[in-house]
């Protein structure tokens, strides 16, 4: 299977767990014999959209185009990003938005209809993580952001189904509990999940 990891942390700095994360699903999909790519959001220089003229109509940038070859590429996609102020990072959101266009992501709409997905058959799973308790994320918050990324986002473009891991108190874990983190990332590598 063709993975492409989307790794959505702001910060390139390697000693992020969120990048650990990354790394472990790479190594366990590339031991099970599974192509790999990555994008590093937190590398790359992301304008923001402004308009919908731009949304519709921009050219999108080199480093775009390169990210849009790489989705069409990849059967399935691990998008990874930490919880900020009950959301995606904004550069992660400027990422979707300037990638996933019209034409790219969906045809337009003829009259009456919803847009012709057209990343349909591929897979995704999401990594969140939080410094907050993942269950209250999950069951008090209701997981929003998540979900909206999820259904709003990725099931819009026709990808689908989507697999969710969140990982919450990631400030106080024991490295016992990263360990267990990085094995799971890892096993999940290796079934493409």
């Amino acid at each position: 299977m063709r993975i492409l990891i989307i790794d959505g942390h702001p910060d390139p700095r390697p000693q992020r767990f969120l990048h650990g994360l990354a790394r472990a699903y790479r190594e366990g999909a590339e031991a099970a014999g599974h192509e790999v790519k990555t994008i590093a959001v937190g590398a790359m220089d992301i304008p923001l959209l402004r308009t919908a003229e731009d949304f519709q109509n921009g050219k999108p940038s080199a480093s775009i185009e390169e990210a849009q070859q790489k989705i069409i590429w990849a059967d399935h996609l691990l998008i990874l990003f930490p919880l900020w102020l009950g959301a995606m990072p904004a550069v992660l959101k400027a990422f979707f938005e300037q990638t996933l266009r019209p034409g790219f992501a969906f045809a337009e709409a003829k009259k009456g209809r919803l847009p012709k997905k057209l990343l349909r058959g591929k897979t995704s799973r999401i990594v969140v993580t939080m410094g907050m308790p993942g269950f209250f994320y999950r069951f008090y918050l209701r997981a929003h952001s998540l979900k909206s990324l999820e259904k709003n986002v990725l099931a819009f473009c026709g990808i689908k189904p989507v697999g969710s891991s969140v990982i919450g108190m990631i400030e106080g874990m024991s490295a016992k509990q990263r360990a267990n983190w990085l094995a799971r990332m890892a096993a999940l590598g290796r079934k493409a999940r």
